[in-house]
Formats: C-alpha cells, structure tokens, sequence
C-alpha cells in the first residue's frame, strides 16, 4: 500500500520529509540511508541540519549510500552529488565521511566502479530507509524509461530531456554528462522503506502515472506500486491529479 500524504507549503514539505527520517535515526541509530540529490530534497536535508543542531536527532552511528553519480566528475567538480551531499548535508552533521557512500563518477573504469558500489552495498546490508526524487519521465535515480531495467548498480545513458532538465545546474547543455552510475530498481525495492517525495504541478502528471498508472518500466516510478512499504509526501500542486 501506498502512504499518500499531501502537504500544504514548502514548509511542510521538508518537515514531513526531515520528521522521518529523524524518527527512523532515533529509533535506529544505526540505520542505513538512502540519500538522493537534485532540488526536491534539498530542504528536506536543511531541516535534518536543524534537528541536529537542536539536538534531536545524531547520524553519528549511521551510514549512508547515495543512488548516483555522474560519470566524467570528480567528486570537486561544482555539479558532483558528491560535493552536493557535502555540502548539503554531510558536512553540517555528525555522520562520519567514512560512512558516507557516492559512487565514484571519474573512475577510469566505470563498470568496476559500479561493481564496486554494489559490492559495499552487499556489504552493508539492507537500507533501512531509500530517499527518492521523480524525474519528468518517470525515473528514480537514473534508472531511466526502457523496456527492462537492470536490478543492479549499473551504468546508464541519460535521456535527453534529463539532460535538459540537469542542464540549469551546468554553464551549457554540451557540459551536462551523457552517463551516470545508478542503484538499480532492484536495489531499490529491497529497501525496508521508501520515501519518495514530489513538489510542483510539473510534476503532477508523472506523480499520477507513477502511483495510479500501469506498472511499466517506460515509467521507472510505477514499480514502487510493487513495494510494501512506500510513503509519499506530495505538496498540492504535485499531487493535483490525484
């Protein structure tokens, strides 16, 4: 069963989004996060700063994996989701940077870099609780629309209008990357909890196919209809066609 909860502001938005994640540390100290880039969770992860700073919540004894990276960076390259994280988040808590896990984008091998990530992955054990943003077309991480999706960390070629969608972060659409290293869908549902998070009417109509549509792999998002344990935080615009 889906857990749709609909929101009414921005502010809302990041508090729902920080407040479970918050329980889940407090109860689970040890937990293992999910943890995504672009701009939907970027507040989410300021409120998270605050609950620590208040003393409410420590990501001391926890650890994280993030779904993707860009090939072709390296982690001090401005558009990195290593740097983002950093500077979004890591470097204002008490997590360990040990603990912390991007896959590497500027590997000369990129197909061992995912083998690798994979490898830490199995390692670590099931994460407790999987962080996830919704592309235009469907896709969580970079698992883009196909007619089959790897399960597995894998490479992958982005789509066009993800390329343009990315393309306000770079100087020009020719500096965006063409490939990306991704947690695979199958990753991904063996999580013990989802959290996928949605704002904006631009939006609406991909949040609708995701939750209510056909399960399809031409929409990556469909098969978390599949999973037991997925929460939906949606603030009214993106959730207007529901």
């Amino acid at each position: 069963m889906l857990n749709i909860i609909k929101v009414k502001d921005e502010q809302q938005f990041n508090e729902t989004g920080a407040g479970i994640i918050a329980s889940l540390l407090q109860s689970n100290p040890r937990a293992i996060l999910g943890l995504a880039t672009g701009s939907t969770p970027v507040g989410v992860y300021g409120k998270l700063i605050e609950l620590y700073r208040e003393g409410v919540v420590s990501f001391k004894q926890a650890s994280s994996f993030n779904l993707d990276e860009y090939i072709g960076l390296d982690e001090q390259h401005p558009e990195s989701y290593r740097r983002f994280m950093n500077e979004k988040l890591f470097n204002h808590i008490d997590i360990l940077p040990e603990n912390t896990h991007v896959p590497s984008g500027s590997s000369s091998d990129p197909e061992q870099a995912a083998a690798e990530y994979n490898r830490l992955l199995e390692q670590a054990g099931q994460i407790d609780l999987q962080l996830l943003g919704l592309g235009h077309n469907g896709h969580i991480g970079f698992n883009e629309p196909a007619e089959e999706l790897t399960g597995p960390t894998h490479i992958v070629k982005l789509e066009e209008r993800t390329r343009q969608a990315n393309a306000r972060y770079f100087p020009s659409i020719d500096e965006v990357p063409t490939h990306a290293i991704t947690m695979g869908i199958g990753t991904i549902l063996q999580a013990k909890q989802i959290l996928l998070m949605a704002k904006g009417a631009d939006k609406a109509e991909v949040v609708a196919r995701a939750l209510r549509g056909p399960i399809t792999t031409k929409c990556p998002a469909s098969l978390l209809q599949t999973h037991p344990n997925v929460v939906v935080v949606l603030d009214q615009d993106a959730g207007g066609l529901l």
